[in-house]
């Protein structure tokens, strides 16, 4: 094979890998949409919840002390049992998404300085190289789904391996970390604690005025409404966090696509240059051939 034949089979093979990066890049781009739609969605959702939280609050006497478990506030952060969740990825091909988050991750943890190692859980097995170099171990690992109807199925898992922690780790407060989508070329590392819930929200919300003059009147007993709506709360936070982490999964893997589309371009261009040169070459070298050959047969 010349040289020039061996270029264009790479010409071919890379205009190959530039089909799969632009269908890649076209799947990336429908994903984030679609996640980014399932937040959207829970805002109505979440203000239902609040609603909730309103009228049960401002229809006991001690607000808090139901709500928050006893003991809890009380203790310094330090001496409490602490489970983390980072939310990452199971496939590659996006940039630092993982890198990020795993170190906002650990700074935040780091600033904690807490008494006793903390339970770790990871959604996405590309963050266990950093945690584990870290010299974290990971007490659970669960799987990231790859469509938005797998949300469901994740959070609905994570909520019964939170009350297990509970249960037999004796875990008093959950934080979540996960990477939300930005206006800028980057994501955005979020913090959010899950449990106990916050304090000061709480009592926003039993100072929060009713908007109208119908007062809600609770037919259910306190203990079970709050039961009922701790789920939905639980449920709606973590889902929140699964779907704005898969959203910027695919922006940031959009974002590799872009800029692996662009250098295959560069490379493309600078092949075929290369590919016409060696080809004008061979070319002016067979036209030289004939007309030394025409004037050696012309000579007497």
């Amino acid at each position: 094979m010349t040289n020039a034949q061996s270029l264009q089979a790479t010409i071919h093979h890379v205009e190959d890998l530039q089909a799969v990066v632009k269908t890649m890049k076209a799947l990336a781009a429908v994903s984030i949409r679609q996640y980014e739609r399932a937040v959207e969605v829970l805002g109505e959702y979440s203000r239902s919840i609040e609603t909730g939280f309103q009228i049960l609050l401002q229809q006991r006497s001690s607000e808090g002390e139901l709500l928050i478990p006893s003991g809890v506030q009380s203790r310094p952060l330090s001496f409490q049992r602490v489970a983390i969740i980072i939310f990452g990825s199971d496939r590659g091909l996006c940039g630092q998404f993982n890198e990020r988050i795993t170190s906002f991750a650990l700074s935040k943890l780091q600033a904690l300085a807490l008494d006793h190692e903390p339970l770790i859980a990871i959604a996405g097995e590309r963050l266990l190289p950093s945690l584990e170099s870290a010299n974290h171990q990971i007490y659970q690992q669960f799987a990231v789904p790859i469509a938005v109807d797998g949300i469901v199925d994740l959070t609905t898992e994570i909520l019964l391996a939170i009350e297990q922690w509970q249960v037999h780790e004796g875990i008093d407060r959950v934080i979540l970390f996960y990477n939300e989508p930005s206006t800028s070329a980057t994501d955005q590392p979020r913090q959010f604690q899950l449990l106990p819930l916050d304090s000061d929200w709480l009592s926003s919300l039993s100072q929060r005025s009713w908007q109208t003059n119908q007062i809600p009147l609770l037919t259910m007993k306190d203990e079970e409404f709050l039961s009922a709506l701790m789920r939905e709360y639980l449920f709606l936070y973590l889902f929140r966090a699964a779907a704005a982490s898969l959203a910027s999964e695919n922006a940031s893997r959009l974002s590799s696509m872009q800029s692996a589309e662009k250098n295959i371009q560069d490379r493309i261009s600078d092949l075929t240059s290369e590919y016409r040169r060696q080809r004008q070459s061979a070319i002016t070298s067979e036209l030289l051939d004939v007309v030394s050959g025409f004037e050696a047969l012309s000579d007497p």
